[in-house]
């Protein structure tokens, strides 16, 4: 799909977002309990399972974590069909969280940027047709004519013949109905996208980093509160340019903490000695990664559970895998499952001591 258009075609008056409390900063401590869920691409009814699973929601939906920390990689976004229910939900329970003395950590990942970057590739029709409205056919022929104006003037000066018919289906092919709603929502005036726009790439609660894609030593080096501050800035004030050269940033570069599989792919014994540079640089004992789906859709650690991969594929694209990490005041993890919990133990002490705190 050719789905990257000026923000100024779609200005609109967008239902306004709340934004979040004052920010706390990137390292929290003395956390009673943490639940980390992976990717959800779209799939809000196995969103719902895992959070009910990991106890943070009831049957109606609302929070009943009490004062636990729930981090969510990122990657709402994509794929699926429902990433507008994800969102709404995750909106209102960072609210009841805060309120009960919870949290909810909405981490970025690669996804919610690119949509806010205006990169829609992998937005499904299905969910298009969600943010259809009864203004929606309105809306899509005034775009639709504002684009045949620009493509007819755009033949004219290449004195080539401009074929009304042909531009119509090809525009209907690349611009389901619902896109300009939905390219409006994530737009820097949209709901979604004023919220997204606000979300941290990286946080640290009791030692234990969370992010969506991984850690280079040399990103690590940088420390939490500059990596969050760099790909904020990058997403909001300096987007044009990392629409220009997004691999020389830290939000798109393939090296960047959204991107970066190493922690997952990477040889363990001969990518040992980055690990502890990475951990030292940060200053943490383990990284919670998504991003990368897990061989077996089980969360799995890695270097002696000092990385552990937490994108089972819950969306049924990659096999509906259902699962959350659990982390206990004193440090051990679990693995929770639909039919049981599977202790993971404590991460393997590290060869090098933890740097100081950022």
């Amino acid at each position: 799909m050719r789905n990257r258009i000026p923000l100024l075609l779609l200005a609109a008056a967008l239902v306004p977002v709340a934004l979040p409390a004052k920010d706390e900063g990137c390292e929290l401590k003395g956390v009673e309990r943490i639940v980390a869920i992976g990717d959800v691409h779209g799939a809000y009814a196995e969103f719902q399972a895992v959070l009910r699973l990991a106890g943070l929601i009831d049957a109606r939906d609302k929070w009943s974590g009490g004062k636990t920390h729930f981090v969510q990689t990122g990657d709402t976004t994509d794929r699926g069909s429902d990433t507008r229910q994800v969102l709404e939900l995750l909106m209102r329970l960072e609210g009841e969280a805060r309120k009960a003395g919870g949290r909810v950590h909405a981490l970025l990942g690669n996804h919610e940027v690119m949509n806010v970057m205006g990169d829609l590739r992998y937005v499904s029709r299905e969910e298009y047709k969600s943010f259809e409205s009864p203004k929606s056919r309105h809306s899509y022929e005034d775009f639709f004519r504002s684009r045949a104006i620009a493509a007819r003037q755009a033949a004219k000066e290449a004195k080539q013949t401009y074929d009304e018919a042909s531009f119509r289906r090809s525009f209907e092919e690349d611009f389901p109905l619902g896109y300009v709603e939905r390219f409006q929502a994530f737009s820097e005036e949209g709901r979604y996208g004023q919220w997204l726009r606000q979300r941290p790439a990286i946080v640290k609660i009791d030692g234990v980093v969370f992010l969506h894609g991984g850690l280079s030593p040399e990103v690590a080096a940088l420390g939490c509160e500059a990596i969050n501050a760099t790909v904020k800035r990058e997403i909001t004030d300096d987007i044009a340019k990392t629409r220009l050269e997004p691999q020389a940033s830290l939000a798109a570069g393939e090296s960047g903490p959204l991107w970066f599989r190493g922690m997952a792919r990477e040889d363990e014994t001969l990518w040992q000695p980055s690990l502890e540079r990475v951990l030292s640089g940060i200053g943490a004992r383990a990284v919670v990664v998504g991003h990368t789906v897990t061989s077996d859709g089980r969360i799995t650690p890695r270097f002696g559970g000092r990385v552990v991969m937490i994108d089972v594929g819950m969306n049924p694209l990659y096999g509906r895998n259902l699962a959350a990490l659990e982390i206990a005041a004193d440090g051990t993890m679990s693995a929770l499952y639909p039919d049981r919990r599977e202790p993971l133990g404590l991460p393997k002490a590290a060869a090098l001591a933890p740097a100081s705190s950022r």
